[in-house]
């Protein structure tokens, strides 16, 4: 076995050539533009690439326009594909997620022999890696679930990776990845996550927190517009925002966006985009997958809900026709010191909001690391997150420092974390308060600032909520000055009986 570059110079052998077997370290199926971008990726570091498609012309297509950039082996038959790889095999499936892996699969594996390793790069869903994981492992085969983040650019110029799999599957293929991924000085944006769908589990939590990102900055967006902020003004605002502690790709972009102009009427162009996100399921999982594991995701599930409301035309546009309220004008910040004032508040509330989703994130993989008994490393995870992906941030080199320096429960209890959101949280309440009494909606914001508000009270109201359940269904109850679980006869005197095994 072999991670050492080819050292060769750029060469198209067909896989059925002899001259072909056995010659190529990696082997990519999929030459759509993510695999297509990740199979270039691998050949400019000097790895020799085998390529197949399920049609051979996509295949053919890329050889034609890219077959410059290293060395490839481009295969009509999944058959030669697998045997112009060196053993033990190291594969990598790029196509959609779902029954389409499924069938890739079931192809390669008869093909295969035992110590072989086949990855899903794709945003596959977690608990699907865990089924074909132990699948594969069945037949001697190593099966590793790797989030990729960055999109066709990350993965041609460098990506975030987050593998899972095996301890061993990753010494095979580890070097590779960390050569390929995006890096920060020396350190590579790629480490071991932990064992079966551990890399996917981390990378649709990723994308959980992108949704929240995206969602927080664009109330920050309404917010800045109902301030009377022309879309011009907006982007020079985010553009000295992404100079600070918001230093991101995406605030960065969001500046760009902003400046864009529509070519046939001159108006900003995100002016004419029509008000419907879209979304591909990585959110919502990240939402199921928190309820599951009971750990509040209430900022991220915001994000997600907000998407769907916005492409819910029927109810929006009954809701338009029959409800009043506020015009979602802030009309007292005409004076400029006070506008730039709501500016700088708008600022500090969206990264406090930004905070809550990165510990909210955080704490699920916490806690499906210790439910599913994978060892991960959340200082590693921030580590890899600083680049090649799609929210990287300058935020992430603290939260990186900050759990590396000791265990945690919550990022907010960092010391550098609770310090700052104590400095933000004034703006963050005068924001929410105006945002409110304006009528613009910022389901995200007040999101995030409920969850720091309930983790840090001293009493929540669920003494009422389990009274009421109680009551109703003889859930039961602790109480706080004994052990045990009670129950209140409440149809009889309402004397408090125990109800544990303890009691007996």
């Amino acid at each position: 076995m072999s991670t050492e570059r080819t050292g060769t110079t750029p060469a198209v052998v067909p896989a059925d050539d002899p001259a072909a077997r056995g010659s190529a370290q990696v082997g990519v199926v999929g030459m759509a533009v993510m695999g297509s971008s990740l199979a270039r990726n691998i050949a400019r570091h000097g790895y020799r690439v085998a390529l197949y498609n399920r049609t051979f012309a996509k295949t053919e297509e890329v050889v034609r326009d890219h077959g410059h950039e290293g060395s490839f082996v481009p295969a009509q038959r999944i058959e030669d594909f697998v045997a112009a790889l060196e053993a033990p095999r190291r594969i990598i499936i790029m196509v959609q997620a779902g029954q389409g892996t499924d069938a890739v699969i079931d192809e390669l594996v008869p093909l295969l022999a035992e110590g072989d390793i086949v990855v899903d790069g794709g945003n596959a869903y977690y608990q699907d890696t865990r089924r074909r994981e132990q699948a594969l492992r069945e037949h001697g085969l190593h099966f590793v679930g790797a989030g990729i983040s960055g999109g066709d650019v990350g993965a041609l110029e460098g990506p975030s990776i987050m593998p899972g799999g095996s301890p061993e599957s990753y010494a095979a293929l580890g070097p590779i990845l960390e050569d390929i991924s995006a890096h920060v000085g020396d350190e590579p944006c790629c480490t071991y996550i932990g064992t079966d769908g551990a890399g996917h589990f981390v990378k649709m939590v990723h994308n959980g927190i992108e949704y929240a990102d995206m969602q927080f900055i664009g109330e920050a967006y309404q917010l800045l517009q109902a301030a009377g902020l022309s879309a011009d003004e907006m982007a020079e605002a985010f553009a000295q925002w992404n100079t600070g502690d918001l230093d991101s790709y995406l605030i960065e972009i969001t500046s760009e966006v902003l400046r864009a102009k529509d070519a046939s009427t001159g108006k900003p162009l995100v002016d004419v985009i029509v008000d419907a996100a879209g979304m591909k399921g990585t959110g919502t999982w990240t939402v199921q997958s928190a309820l599951s594991l009971g750990v509040p995701v209430n900022a991220i599930a915001e994000a997600v809900f907000a998407r769907a409301i916005s492409s819910h035309p029927q109810l929006r546009a009954a809701a338009q026709a029959a409800l009043d309220g506020p015009d979602g004008t802030l009309s007292d910040l005409t004076d400029p010191a006070a506008r730039q004032g709501f500016v700088d508040d708008v600022r500090d509330a969206l990264w406090a909001s930004k905070v809550v989703a990165y510990a909210q994130g955080l704490d699920l993989i916490r806690t499906a690391a210790q439910d599913y008994g994978w060892d991960i490393d959340v200082a590693e995870v921030a580590k890899i997150w600083r680049d090649g992906c799609i929210i990287r941030a300058k935020l992430l080199e603290r939260i990186r420092s900050e759990y590396a320096a000791g265990q945690l429960i919550t990022l907010l209890e960092a010391p550098s974390i609770k310090a700052e959101l104590a400095r933000c949280q004034g703006a963050w309440r005068r924001v929410i308060a105006a945002a409110t009494t304006a009528g613009v909606p910022i389901p995200g914001f007040c999101g995030a600032l409920a969850h720091y508000d309930q983790a840090r009270a001293p009493r929540l109201n669920a003494g009422l909520t389990q009274a009421l359940r109680d009551y109703f269904g003889a859930h039961t109850y602790r109480r706080i000055d004994a052990e045990g679980s009670y129950h209140t006869l409440w149809s009889g005197d309402r004397s408090q009986i125990r109800t544990d095994d303890a009691a007996h």
